[in-house]
C-alpha cells in the first residue's frame, strides 16, 4: 500500500493504493503481458462475436428515465443536412456525394462500460471523523469527478468551480490500457433458465462446478443470462417486468460472492443483464447501506469494471457446444476524455 496524499486510511479489503498513489486503473494492472497472451492462446478456430447490442437497445426509456436512444442526425453544410450531398453544388466540376452525421447518445443506455468514477460512496478517507463523497483510490468528487454543480451533505446545489466531468477515472485510462485479455464464460442461463433467479455464492460455485469453469487473477468474467438475447427478442418495446422476472443477476448482498470476487482477482464482471447485480438489491439490516453493493465492492474498493448488457448468447452458445469457456476478449470503450461510461462493441475471438 502505497503513501496517498488524497487519503489516510482505505476501505477495508480494498486495492487502494496497491499500483501506486496516483494509479487510476485499478484491476487493469493485473493484465499483463502474460495475460494477454493467454488470451491468444484461446484462439484456435479464428472466429469472432460481436458481443454488442445494437446502439438503439432497448428501445425507449422504460430501463432507466435518464437514459435515452440515440439521436442520429447528418452534419450541416452551410445551413444544408450534409447527406447525400452533391459537391457540384459548390463545384460544377465535382462529382462527389458526400454524407456525414453525428449523434447524441447517453453513453450507457445499452451496451456499455461503467468506469471507476461511474460510482463511488461516502467514506472518511482523511480520517477526521466525517465522511466524504470519494471514488476509487480516494478520488474526491467535486475536485477530481466534477458535475455542473457540487452537492453538499443535505443535498444542497452550488455551482462547480471548474469544467465537468472525470479529471481522473474516467475513460481515458481504459482506453490505453487497451483492454484485452483472456475471458471466461459463466452461464447462469444454462443452470437456471428464465426463472429470475437471484445468484449467491452457493449457486454460482455449483454452476463453477457443473461446467469446470476456473477464473484466475487477471481474468475478465463474462456472465450469460438471457437478459440481451431477450431484449433483442422484443424488438425496442422492452417489457420491464418481465425482463427483470425472468432472468438471473448476481446477489450483490451476499458476502462470500463479494469474496470470491476479491479472492479471485478477476478484471471485470461483464453481464448481459441490466446491471450485473440484481437492482434493487435485497434489504439491507446496517444503518446505511450501498444501493448497489456490488457496484461499490467492484468500482469504489477493488478498481473491478463493469460490462452491462453484452450480448453474450452467441458466444455462450458456441462455447457450450464445442466443450469451452475461456475465449480472447478486446472491448477497449471509447477514448472520451472526462466521460465515465461508454459504450462499447466487444469482440471475442475464438
Amino acid at each position: 500500500m502505497a503513501d496517498n496524499p488524497r487519503w489516510t486510511r482505505r476501505p477495508e479489503g480494498s486495492t487502494w493504493g496497491d499500483w501506486g498513489p496516483d494509479d487510476e486503473r485499478g484491476r487493469l494492472n493485473l493484465v499483463t503481458p502474460a495475460k494477454v497472451l493467454q488470451g491468444i492462446a484461446e484462439v484456435r478456430h479464428g472466429r469472432t462475436f460481436c458481443l454488442s447490442l445494437p446502439l438503439d437497445y432497448p428501445g425507449g426509456a422504460v430501463l432507466n428515465p435518464r437514459r435515452n436512444p440515440p439521436v442520429l442526425t447528418p452534419t450541416l453544410r452551410d445551413g444544408k443536412p450534409n447527406m447525400n450531398y452533391p459537391l457540384r453544388c459548390d463545384d460544377p466540376t465535382a462529382l462527389d456525394i458526400v454524407s456525414d452525421d453525428q449523434v447524441l447518445l447517453t453513453l450507457q443506455y445499452s451496451t456499455q462500460w461503467d468506469s471507476l468514477a461511474h460510482v463511488g460512496q461516502m467514506f472518511d478517507a482523511d480520517g477526521d471523523g466525517t465522511p466524504e463523497d470519494v471514488y476509487y483510490n480516494g478520488f474526491r468528487a467535486g475536485r477530481d469527478v466534477l458535475g455542473p454543480v457540487l452537492y453538499d451533505a443535505a443535498g444542497n446545489q452550488t455551482p462547480s468551480p471548474g469544467p465537468q466531468g472525470a479529471r481522473h477515472l474516467g475513460l481515458e485510462p481504459m482506453a490505453t490500457s487497451c483492454v484485452q485479455g483472456r475471458a471466461v464464460m459463466i452461464d447462469l442461463e444454462a443452470h437456471f433458465g428464465r426463472s429470475g433467479r437471484i445468484v449467491g455464492y452457493d449457486d454460482l460455485m455449483g454452476v463453477l462446478a457443473k461446467d469446470k469453469v476456473v477464473v484466475e487473477e487477471g481474468d475478465f468474467v463474462c456472465i450469460r443470462t438471457g437478459f440481451a438475447q431477450l431484449l433483442l427478442d422484443m424488438k425496442k418495446k422492452p417489457d420491464r417486468e418481465k425482463l427483470f422476472a425472468t432472468t438471473s443477476a448476481l446477489d450483490g448482498r451476499d458476502p462470500r460472492l463479494l469474496q470470491w470476487v476479491t479472492d479471485t482477482g478477476l478484471v471485470a464482471l461483464l453481464a448481459d443483464n441490466y446491471a450485473v447485480e440484481a437492482a434493487p438489491a435485497r434489504p439491507c439490516a446496517d444503518d446505511y447501506c450501498a444501493s448497489l453493493p456490488l457496484h461499490a465492492h467492484c468500482l469504489f474498493k477493488l478498481g473491478v469494471y463493469l460490462g452491462e448488457m453484452w450480448y453474450l448468447s452467441e458466444l455462450a452458445d458456441w462455447l457450450r457446444a464445442n466443450g469451452r469457456n475461456r475465449f480472447l476478449l478486446t472491448a477497449p470503450p471509447l477514448r472520451l476524455p472526462g466521460a465515465v461510461g461508454s459504450p462499447a462493441t466487444p469482440v471475442a475471438t475464438v
